[in-house]
């Protein structure tokens, strides 16, 4: 049994002294103890995120201002958009999708969530069709 064991230490020595000693990684953590777990008590689970529409499918705005803005890089257009203040009193800016659009100063529009891609900073759609908001008007032929 030892002439079988003895090649078997030589090379694991061997392989020990070549190797560089290699100290556990920092992620590496013992087990919280019974003491530290009651001393810290019960874990508090994160809170809720909130999105941009504060947990609502659709909330009424008033619209503050239109504006046209420039998306981001590759693309190149002009996308109409408003400052709105939402029902909760938060100022934002919306994107009015379609082609044309009937918003002015001081009218009601419905907001929902929908981020546009290429605008930073844009993360709520106006709904066509409700309230002051005209429908997107057909093209003739």
């Amino acid at each position: 049994m030892s002439l079988l064991w003895r090649p078997l230490m030589t090379v694991l020595s061997q392989a020990s002294q070549l190797a560089p000693f290699r100290p556990p990684p920092l992620l590496l953590r013992t087990m919280a103890t019974l003491n530290q777990m009651h001393r810290r008590g019960k874990p508090k689970a994160p809170p809720p995120s909130v999105g941009p529409m504060f947990g609502r499918p659709q909330m009424k705005a008033l619209v503050l201002k239109t504006m046209i803005r420039k998306p981001k890089k590759p693309n190149s257009a002009n996308r109409k958009c408003a400052r709105v203040r939402l029902s909760n009193g938060k100022e934002v800016i919306a994107f009015i999708p379609g082609e044309g659009h009937n918003l002015q100063e001081h009218n009601v529009v419905l907001i929902q969530g929908g981020r546009t891609q290429d605008l930073p900073g844009v993360k709520l759609t106006v709904v066509r069709g409700k309230y002051d908001c005209a429908h997107v008007v057909k093209k003739k032929q």
